[in-house]
C-alpha cells in the first residue's frame, strides 16, 4: 500500500541543491514501500500520480511503480511536513543526575569536563536492565519530538569490558554508535596506559558494535597527539571518524578533524579564523550543540560566521546528564535560531540534511524521491512555529520508513 499525503500547508524536502531551504505550499507527498516516491504542489498530485494510461507513477531510482488502486490519502489538515530530525550526537547510555551541578552553574561555578566521572562511577553502578530501561526512556523521548535517526556513544565506563557494554546496548536501538573511550582518563588511571588501552584492547571490545570512534580533544580530557593516535587507530580498523572540539576554548580539535578526515567535528564553540577556514575547504561537517551553551552558560557558537564561510553545519542535541540534559531538537533549533545568527530554514536543515550529512548518511535528512520516508507532521502551519513557539509541542506526529513511529 501506497500513502498519498495531502493538506500539507508547507513542505519541507531539503532536496534542491540550488535551494536548500525551500519550502512547498499547499503540498503533496506520496510514500510507497518506505521510501519517497513523490513530492510536489498538491494542484500536480493527480497527475503525478496517473502519469501514464496504466495508471502507474512512473519508477525513479529506489522506487517501484505504485498503481492508483494501492493508495491510500491521508489529509493532514492544513500542517506542515518536515523530514524526520537527525540526531547526530547523543550520549544516551548512563546512570545517575547531575541535576546539583546545573543548578551550582546557574549561580555562578563554571563548567569543567571533570563531571563525566560522577556519571562514570553510576553507570558502572547499573545493571544492563537499569541502563536498557533509561536508555529506552530516551529514546522515547527523541521519537515523540520528531527524532527518526540518531547516534549514541559509549564513554561513560571507561574499562574494557564496561565500554563493550555500553556499545552493545546502544546497538539496541540505534545503526549509528560511537565509540568514545577517550571521553577523560578514568580517576587513578596511567594517562599513558590508558590511551594505549582505548587504542587496542579496548578498541578490539567495541568494534563489533560501533560505527565511528570519537575523542574529546579539549583541556581536562586529550591532547591533540593523543587525541590524533586513537583517531588513526580507530580508522586503521575500519570505523569513520568523529571529534570533540573547541568547546572550552580555542584548541587544536577543528584542524584536526580536518586533517584526519573527520565526518564532524562538535561544538565548535571558540573559533579561530584558521579554523573556519579549514572547515570551508574541506568535507568536515561543524555539528554545533546549543543546548551545551543553555546549560553551562557559555558563549554561543556563531552558525551565522560558519554558514557565511561555506561551512556545512549540523544541530544535535548533545543530550547528556551534565552539560546538557535535553533530547529536543525543536528546542536546538529555537536556540540557533535566537541565539546563533540561523534563519528557520537554515536551522532546520541543520537538524535535518546537516545531521545526515554529519553521519554520513544519504537515505534521511530529506524527503527527496527514494529517500527513505522519515516525516515530522507538526501542529502548525508552518516550520517557523518551531523557533516561534519554543516548548510547545508542536509534533503532531513522526513517520519512520513511511509507518506510524512508536517508542521501542
Amino acid at each position: 500500500m501506497a500513502t498519498l499525503f495531502t493538506g500539507i500547508a508547507e513542505l519541507t524536502t531539503n532536496a534542491d541543491a540550488a535551494a536548500p531551504t525551500a519550502t512547498i505550499a499547499d503540498a503533496a507527498l506520496l510514500v510507497h514501500e518506505g521510501r519517497v516516491a513523490w513530492s510536489g504542489a498538491a494542484a500536480d498530485a493527480e497527475t503525478a500520480v496517473g502519469a501514464r494510461d496504466s495508471g502507474l507513477l512512473p519508477q525513479s531510482g529506489a522506487v517501484a511503480a505504485v498503481s492508483r488502486s494501492e493508495i491510500e490519502v491521508v489529509d493532514l489538515g492544513g500542517r506542515a511536513v518536515i523530514p524526520g530530525f537527525v540526531d547526530s550526537h547523543t550520549h544516551l547510555v548512563f546512570s545517575g543526575d547531575r541535576g546539583d551541578e546545573f543548578e551550582a552553574r546557574m549561580t555562578g561555578t563554571p563548567y569543567a569536563a571533570g563531571g563525566i566521572r560522577r556519571t562514570v562511577a553510576a553507570t558502572r553502578a547499573a545493571s544492563d536492565d537499569e541502563l536498557r530501561a533509561r536508555l529506552a526512556s530516551l529514546v522515547a523521548e527523541l521519537h515523540a519530538q520528531g527524532t527518526t535517526t540518531f547516534e549514541v556513544k559509549t564513554g561513560y565506563d571507561l574499562t574494557v569490558e564496561g565500554e563493550a557494554r555500553l556499545a552493545r546496548l546502544a546497538a539496541e536501538v540505534t545503526d549509528e554508535v560511537t565509540y568514545l573511550g577517550a571521553h577523560v582518563v578514568p580517576e587513578g588511571a596511567d594517562r599513558a596506559a590508558y590511551v594505549d588501552l582505548v587504542c587496542d584492547r579496548m578498541l578490539t571490545a567495541v568494534r563489533p558494535h560501533v560505527r565511528w570512534v570519537d575523542v574529546f580533544c579539549e583541556r581536562g580530557a586529550f591532547t591533540e597527539a593523543e587525541s590524533e593516535r586513537i583517531l588513526r587507530a580507530g580508522a586503521a580498523v575500519g570505523l569513520g571518524v568523529r571529534v570533540h572540539g573547541n568547546q572550552l576554548g580555542e584548541g587544536p580539535g577543528v584542524q584536526l578533524a580536518v586533517r584526519v578526515g573527520a565526518a564532524s567535528v562538535d561544538h565548535c564553540t571558540h573559533l579561530t579564523d584558521a579554523d573556519i577556514a579549514a572547515l570551508a575547504g574541506s568535507d568536515t561537517v561543524a555539528t554545533l550543540l546549543p543546548g551545551v551553551e543553555f546549560s553551562t552558560r557559555q558563549p554561543y557558537p556563531d552558525a551565522r560566521r560558519l554558514i557565511d564561510a561555506g561551512v556545512t553545519v549540523a544541530l544535535a542535541s548533545d543530550c547528556n546528564p551534565g552539560s546538557s540534559f535535553t533530547s529536543s531538537m525543536p528546542l536546538m533549533i529555537a536556540l540557533a535560531v535566537r541565539e546563533m545568527g540561523m534563519t528557520v530554514g537554515e536551522a532546520v536543515w541543520a537538524a535535518t540534511a546537516g545531521g545526515a550529512h554529519a553521519l554520513r548518511r544519504g537515505d534521511v535528512g530529506h524527503l527527496a524521491t527514494g529517500a527513505r520516508a522519515d516525516l515530522v507532521v507538526l501542529d502548525a502551519p508552518s516550520r517557523r512555529h518551531l523557533a516561534y513557539r519554543p516548548g510547545v509541542p508542536l509534533v503532531h506526529r513522526v513517520y519512520r520508513g513511511g509507518e506510524v513511529l512508536r517508542p521501542r
